[in-house]
């Protein structure tokens, strides 16, 4: 997942796109970056990090302009090391574009060599963003009339990316001299919202991949961007949209209503914390079905994401509520930070135990999920020595057992603690006493308790099942050979394609 953000407003928008890039922060710190316009120029300053590190004084003077775009990177395909695949990215022609892309597209490398054969295109990076940057500018091109370019070219070439692109995209684009264009994919799988803020003069308007940002920065939400849909503001603040897909499925990622997104986010009508809270709901019911006698003291939440689901299921299991765990919020994400070995070594100075919730108890630990195990397995040996005389793990979401290809880290089913273990050898694994996983028909029901609505999820990491329905076992195995090459040594250069490997192919 990344984060992004486009602005098109009455005044400087370089604050308002720091601000919020700081608000989306959870959802990358790999990399950060902004682009501005005035005057038919375009200015950027990205690079690696934290937004507070990237950005200084002088480059926010230098970022001048009433509309622009923002990125903060969590690197899902291409290289986590390389400078060069911080967004956003820049082509000149057709009439000059800046993109910002949050998703993974799981047809790249197929629309890299028919970039290269058919529409003449370099592409720099391994980053699937610069192959979508390019197949839009390609589109563009064919849909504008000479050097005309109007909404409904603007329109007939996100149609196109549509027909050519498959797997997950929420998309932020600046086009030189004309506007701000964001659009979604035909699944709805990435998030994207619209808001606005009614000013002297007429509106402002902001798009950006949670609703909090638009709270924070003192914007109305109106809606989110549809699947399909495509949107375009022109600079003088005009507001277009029109549904560019034929065939659109509503099914938005679980995992953010799980852990990706923000508590105080509302993402395609669900509240995040209220889904939380439903989660524990179920979760509780289960566990008094499937371990009725279960000789539990505490309920205790790992934090962050656990504690909405934490505090139901102690309410709901008449236990009591106790903070175990204090943070380091100076450490990161230990989910999204490259490199088993540094998320193993992460883990104790991102977390702290208070001992007297421990010692002497029988504790229930809740996490929002288990992905790799590392964690939960440091967590667990964390409590042990806190003096708890029993440990027990429930997780608020099913067991993590198959790759993900939309744009989460964790595309190899060998780095899966569930990947190849049942419940109880996983229990084992990780130390606990006992562990109880959250059922996917009562993930999806504690949802849609939120939002009756929404009919369809995107699970595949739970159920296997990819919504997009191109994802192959011959694709999976080269996603997972291609993250082992990265592991071995590659830096993420060389994005050109072989003119000798192509001529190979086609003989």
């Amino acid at each position: 997942m990344c984060g992004i953000i486009g602005v098109v407003a009455k005044s400087p928008v370089n604050q308002l796109l720091y601000d919020g890039l700081q608000v989306l922060q959870h959802r990358g710190q790999d990399a950060a970056g902004i682009a501005t316009s005035e005057g038919g120029r375009f200015l950027m300053h990205k690079g690696p990090g934290l937004v507070r590190d990237v950005f200084r004084t002088r480059n926010m003077r230098n970022l001048v302009g009433n509309w622009g775009i923002g990125h903060v990177r969590y690197p899902t395909a291409g290289s986590a090391c390389n400078p060069a695949e911080a967004q956003p990215f820049y082509v000149n022609s057709p009439f000059g574009l800046l993109l910002a892309h949050n998703g993974n597209l799981t047809n790249s490398e197929e629309l890299k060599r028919e970039m290269f054969l058919s529409d003449l295109r370099h592409i720099n990076t391994n980053s699937d963003s610069e192959v979508l940057l390019n197949v839009l500018a390609h589109e563009l091109q064919a849909a504008a009339k000479g050097f005309k370019l109007d909404e409904d070219a603007v329109f007939r070439a996100v149609a196109g990316v549509h027909r050519r692109c498959r797997g997950a995209y929420a998309v932020v684009v600046m086009i030189a001299g004309f506007g701000l264009l964001a659009f979604r994919d035909p699944f709805g799988i990435r998030p994207l919202v619209v808001g606005r803020n009614d000013v002297n003069g007429g509106h402002e308007w902001l798009v950006a991949s949670e609703s909090v940002a638009m709270d924070v920065l003192g914007f109305k939400t109106l809606r989110d961007v549809a699947p399909g849909e495509a949107i375009l503001i022109d600079t003088q603040g005009n507001f277009r949209s029109r549904q560019c897909a034929e065939k659109t499925v509503e099914a938005p990622c679980m995992f953010e209503f799980v852990y990706l997104a923000r508590p105080d986010s509302v993402i395609d009508g669900v509240s995040v914390y209220e889904s939380r809270v439903k989660m524990g709901e179920f979760l509780a019911d289960k566990l008094k079905r499937v371990v009725p006698h279960a000789d539990i003291d505490v309920v205790i939440p790992i934090p962050d994401s656990s504690r909405p689901s934490a505090m139901e299921m102690a309410h709901r299991l008449n236990l009591p509520y106790r903070e175990g765990f204090v943070k380091n919020r100076y450490i990161g994400r230990t989910f999204i930070m490259p490199g088993q070995a540094t998320r193993r070594k992460s883990v104790r100075q991102k977390l702290n135990t208070i001992p007297q919730e421990f010692k002497g108890k029988k504790v229930l630990l809740v996490d929002d999920s288990i992905v790799r195990g590392t964690t939960s397995r440091e967590i667990v040996t964390m409590a042990r020595d806190a003096g708890a005389v029993k440990v027990y793990l429930a997780s608020a979401a099913p067991p993590v057992r198959y790759a993900n290809v939309y744009g989460i880290d964790m595309p190899t089913r060998a780095e899966l603690i569930a990947a190849d273990r049942n419940e109880e050898e996983i229990c084992r694994v990780i130390g606990a006493d006992g562990l109880i996983y959250q059922d996917i028909a009562d993930l999806k029901a504690a949802v849609r308790a939120v939002n009756p609505a929404i009919k369809f999820f995107e699970t595949s990491c739970f159920d296997g099942s990819y919504i997009t329905g191109d994802i192959t076992p011959e694709y999976l195995n080269g996603v997972e050979n291609q993250r082992g090459e990265t592991k071995s040594g590659d830096d993420g250069e060389g994005g050109q394609l072989d003119l000798n490997l192509v001529a190979n192919q086609d003989n």
